[in-house]
């Protein structure tokens, strides 16, 4: 009996050693199957999360309106707010820049030199002038100009004479260099610092003269002769210049009347009139004028 036993032991060893490889192969498939549908899982559970995530970050932007009402508000906010700090920053560097030019943004550190350092400052800036009078001489005057510009930054405001040459001598640059406008700044910078410093006064009257001012250029000539009855220049165009400025008012009154004639006859034209209608008679004795209606 224990014989039959063993023999049926032994089959059914070999029953299921022959079975194996086929319950294996059946496993690899199941562990094969069962990694794709964990991995399927996997990504699914990603994309809900991912889903939440930007529905959550939409919700806070959307949601309350009172800090932001949309997410493309909050980023066009920015955007601004990116904006205006740069244009704040322009701005203060053009203001800063416009003080460093006629030295107006060291003011505060010249008020804590001691004298001999304003003076040791007074004579660098003459050296400025001394080198940009010889780049003047040989024609080169935006290399002059830099120059006084220099001189201009370091001086001290307490030596106002000094101060006003720096800044006559940069007219006379611009002057050369036909930039009349800054000329008369310039040329007016030195007269607030000396009301009596002639040259620059018959300078910046040539400039207006040039600019077409001519009623503000009459009006310094006549200055400069009476301080120098001697300057030619200034009694030449005190001669000069009434009968310009006259012409200048008569070809400004020609234009005027001429604009008003186009506006009259807007208005004429419906009624079958126009301002040839109108005579306009100058009198002689006051200058004004008295109109006519003629057919």
């Amino acid at each position: 009996m224990a014989s039959k036993m063993d023999e049926d032991s032994e089959e059914k060893l070999k029953s299921v050693a022959t079975q194996l490889p086929s319950d294996e192969g059946k496993n690899d498939g199941l562990d094969v199957k069962q990694i794709k549908e964990d991995r399927d899982r996997i990504e699914a559970s990603k994309a809900s999360k991912n889903s939440e995530i930007v529905n959550e970050v939409v919700d806070n932007f959307s949601g309350d309106e009172s800090e932001s009402e949309t997410f493309q508000d909050a980023v066009q906010d920015l955007h601004l707010n990116e904006k205006m700090d740069s244009l704040g920053t322009t701005e203060d560097e053009a203001e800063n820049n416009d003080k460093l030019k006629d030295g107006e943004g060291v003011a505060e550190e010249q008020d804590i030199l001691t004298p001999e350092e304003k003076e040791e400052r007074k004579t660098q800036a003459q050296q400025f002038k001394d080198r940009g009078n010889d780049y003047f001489k040989r024609s080169e005057y935006p290399e002059a100009k830099e120059l006084y510009t220099n001189a201009i930054k370091i001086c001290p405001d307490d030596f106002t004479k000094e101060k006003s040459v720096f800044y006559a001598n940069r007219a006379a640059c611009l002057v050369k260099m036909d930039q009349h406008k800054e000329a008369i700044e310039d040329c007016t910078k030195a007269l607030d610092l000396n009301p009596d410093y002639m040259k620059v006064r018959l300078r910046r009257a040539q400039c207006y003269e040039h600019e077409d001012r001519l009623e503000e250029a009459l009006e310094e000539y006549q200055k400069v002769f009476d301080a120098d009855r001697s300057s030619h220049v200034a009694r030449e165009a005190l001669m000069r210049l009434p009968e310009q400025i006259k012409v200048k008012h008569e070809k400004m009154k020609e234009e005027m009347i001429g604009k008003l004639k186009e506006l009259g006859n807007v208005f004429l034209r419906p009624f079958g009139l126009s301002t040839n209608n109108f005579k306009l008679t100058q009198d002689p004795n006051s200058g004004g004028y008295s109109v006519n209606f003629q057919k």
